[in-house]
């Protein structure tokens, strides 16, 4: 049996659990029906893409280590609207106009406005626990709170911005930016800090993991190739 760490590139549309159980099938094939033990070293939310790390056999007990590894993402952002997940997957609460958008943000460089309120996030900052996630409360994941419409005080936490920069590429209100973060950072909460920063509404519509620790997406391998 091969014990191994694969870097696969996720795919949109696919949750990190789908992943690893077509692994895990694949393998099995491969190896005679022989249960292969297969599992991920840190969720990728289902809209999102980039790497994820599959623990292959006895690399399942590197699980702990790789997950305190830095991450870096590259997200895009778009102002002027809302939804109960922070991303595209859930329910639009609030959506705005380019017209009110504009009364609020009254500017015309916002290349320098977006710029200076990123740096504002550099370092440790203390991050809201989204509803839609799976850290648990009275042994109940928040996400299963939120699917039944209860409200429970959300736990924050310490989280480090290590790089944050613009990227080009998309039109106002959208933007994108390359982030080095700490294990543990949600980006689709730290797109909607960014929006409160800006006093709007803000949702993250794109989400690729480029990096994690020394795995890289270019050295990722493609699943959909692997059928």
């Amino acid at each position: 049996m091969i014990d191994q760490i694969l870097t696969v590139n996720k795919p949109s549309g696919w949750t990190s659990h789908d992943v690893v159980a077509f692994y895990r099938k694949k393998l099995s094939a491969v190896h005679g029906g022989q249960r292969v033990k297969v599992g991920h070293a840190g969720t990728l939310d289902p809209f999102a893409t980039g790497v994820l790390l599959l623990l292959i056999g006895d690399a399942t007990k590197s699980f702990q280590e790789l997950l305190k590894l830095e991450k870096e993402y590259e997200l895009v952002v778009e102002l002027g609207w809302a939804t109960d997940t922070g991303d595209l997957e859930g329910k639009v609460t609030k959506k705005l106009s380019k017209k009110e958008i504009k009364k609020i943000l009254p500017i015309t460089d916002y290349r320098l406005l977006i710029t200076k309120t990123l740096k504002s996030f550099l370092g440790e900052y203390t991050q809201t626990v989204p509803m839609y996630s799976a850290v648990k409360i009275k042994g109940k994941k928040l996400y299963q709170y939120a699917r039944k419409g209860k409200k429970v005080d959300q736990p924050k936490r310490k989280v480090k911005i290590k790089e944050i920069e613009l990227l080009k590429g998309e039109c106002w209100p959208r933007f994108k930016i390359r982030v080095v973060c700490s294990s543990g950072t949600y980006m689709r909460q730290l797109a909607v800090d960014i929006g409160q920063k800006l006093a709007l509404p803000a949702v993250a519509v794109q989400l690729c993991r480029t990096r994690v620790g020394n795995y890289k997406l270019s050295e990722a391998e493609e699943v959909v190739k692997l059928n």
